[in-house]
């Protein structure tokens, strides 16, 4: 070999013969062929190891017919709820062996996820997660063309395709319930947009609890998610005249942060004053001041779950049922009974 040649890569046949087997049973192994015994598994994978193998992708596609590629569908990854989600499909991805190709939208059209479905089929993928929160996007996915496998994750038209999603009625019911259990007479919300399935959920579960306990609910502050929003409808709310506010919850975190600006600003404070709870559970809830009470959303666990959902539809030929996840409240020391007493 010259002095400015690249070392030859290795191929097929120079793993079957370091690991003493023909280049079908090295074929089978790369297939995850049932038909090979544990022991001749182990052996060819420590023989591509060591000579640092690389199957061919294309060729292998070719025979099988699979890429080992998905795609993701999402939008505004800034947001904490989708780009958690497309995080934790990316770890399970990677650990079932799979490459993922990320499509990120401006806005979630019915043209704009047609579309992406469309490119994402044309690179060939076996099969397409789509995170989509917004009833516009649900609708893209209802009448969907053959051919490629497609489920949903964190919201979605489960009347349409199988959908791994958090129980956010349950959420908004965990929060405001702890609120009604700590002793405060009622409990007000600032939502998150009218067009986010999930936000209307958390509205419905809120409100379905003050009925159970005979309460008429306040008039929700529809948000956009931001925490200069939930400042400024904090403020509005606080300005309000009638019954003092002594709850209130916020349908995510950063809008509970901005509450929690207004409430100081306002020589209030929490939960001594008034009691906050969030939703998501973001890693920075902890360090709030005071440290916020929030629904935990597993974001991992959806994406464990929407890929088993994806695997299972690839596998099988027909879509399974939908996953539901359970939330978790956290209590931390943004919420009290009234009058600060625990």
């Amino acid at each position: 070999m010259g002095q400015n040649e690249k070392p030859r890569s290795a191929v097929m046949s120079d793993v079957a013969q370091l690991a003493g087997v023909s280049h079908q049973t090295v074929s089978r192994v790369l297939h995850d062929s049932p038909a090979v015994r544990p022991e001749t598994r182990e052996r060819v994978l420590a023989a591509m190891k060591e000579l640092d193998y690389r199957p061919n992708s294309a060729a292998r596609a070719l025979v099988t017919g699979r890429t080992r590629t998905l795609g993701v569908i999402s939008f505004d990854t800034t947001l904490y709820g989708p780009a958690s989600a497309i995080l934790g499909i990316e770890r399970a991805a990677h650990d079932a062996g799979y490459f993922i190709i990320i499509v990120s939208l401006r806005s979630l059209t019915r043209e704009s996820v047609r579309g992406a479905l469309d490119r994402l089929r044309d690179r060939g993928v076996d099969g397409i997660v789509v995170i989509a929160p917004q009833e516009t996007a649900a609708d893209a996915l209802r009448d969907l063309p053959p051919g490629v496998p497609v489920v949903a994750a964190e919201a979605g038209p489960g009347d349409a395709i199988p959908v791994a999603e958090v129980d956010q009625l349950a959420g908004a019911r965990l929060a405001t319930q702890h609120l009604l259990d700590l002793g405060h007479s009622t409990v007000h919300h600032i939502a998150g947009p009218t067009d986010f399935m999930e936000a209307v959920q958390r509205v419905d579960g809120w409100r379905a609890t003050l009925s159970d306990a005979g309460i008429t609910a306040p008039e929700p502050l529809i948000g956009d998610w931001s925490a200069s929003c939930g400042y400024e409808l904090g403020k509005r709310l606080l300005q309000q005249s009638g019954t003092p506010v002594t709850a209130v919850f916020a349908a995510n975190d950063p809008m509970a942060l901005g509450l929690l600006r207004a409430i100081n600003e306002r020589g209030l404070a929490a939960p001594a004053d008034i009691s906050v709870v969030g939703f998501d559970d973001v890693p920075e809830a902890a360090f709030f001041s005071p440290p916020l009470t929030s629904v935990r959303q597993d974001f991992d666990e959806i994406g464990r779950r929407s890929l088993a959902l994806l695997l299972d539809h690839m596998r099988n030929g027909s879509a399974p049922q939908g996953i539901v996840v359970a939330p978790e409240l956290v209590v931390r020391q943004s919420t009290a009974a009234p009058g600060g007493a625990r």
